[in-house]
């Protein structure tokens, strides 16, 4: 079996079910303030650890051209003193398509000249090889893919198709 084959495929498939979720939102649910992080902000956090995590270390990582800082962060900061995120203006859909559009595209060529047998993740905070690190980034973004079809369902009575 070629591992290459299937990271890239389940990547391809968690990005695609975050890209339904994020057209299938009505534009009151994308700006709602009824959880404690609005859903444009779980795309978009979805989208940019899908990205920061498909590195083959966080030196590789170049952030995304539309980025805002601290935007991706979904509570407080991660460093002292733990402040929450700076405010900044929500990403629209079409940005956040966008982003996934951009990621979706690397996903192939980075798999490709990936080390993905690497002993080390690339990320000093996930002290893992390379390969369970990529697993885990997999179900991360597949993680708010699931938090935002919830939303679509009880909030706006819109499902998700599985994309296997």
């Amino acid at each position: 079996m070629d591992i290459r084959a299937a990271l890239k495929g389940q990547y391809h498939a968690a990005l695609s079910m975050v890209r339904q979720a994020v057209e299938r939102c009505p534009d009151e649910l994308w700006l709602s303030d009824r959880h404690v992080n609005r859903t444009w902000r779980v795309a978009y956090h979805a989208v940019f650890y899908g990205h920061l995590y498909l590195m083959q270390t966080e030196a590789a990582f170049v952030p995304w051209e539309g980025h805002r800082e601290e935007s991706q962060f979904l509570g407080r900061l991660p460093w002292p003193p733990h402040d929450l995120p700076k405010p900044c203006e929500p990403f629209t859909r079409a940005e956040v398509l966008l982003y996934l559009d951009h990621v979706d595209g690397l996903v192939d060529p980075t798999l490709e000249a990936m080390d993905v047998g690497s002993q080390e993740s690339g990320f000093w905070w996930y002290r893992m090889p390379k390969l369970p690190h990529l697993l885990l980034s997999i179900r991360h973004v597949q993680h708010h893919a699931g938090q935002l079809a919830e939303r679509l369902r009880t909030e706006a009575g819109l499902g998700l198709d599985w994309t296997a």
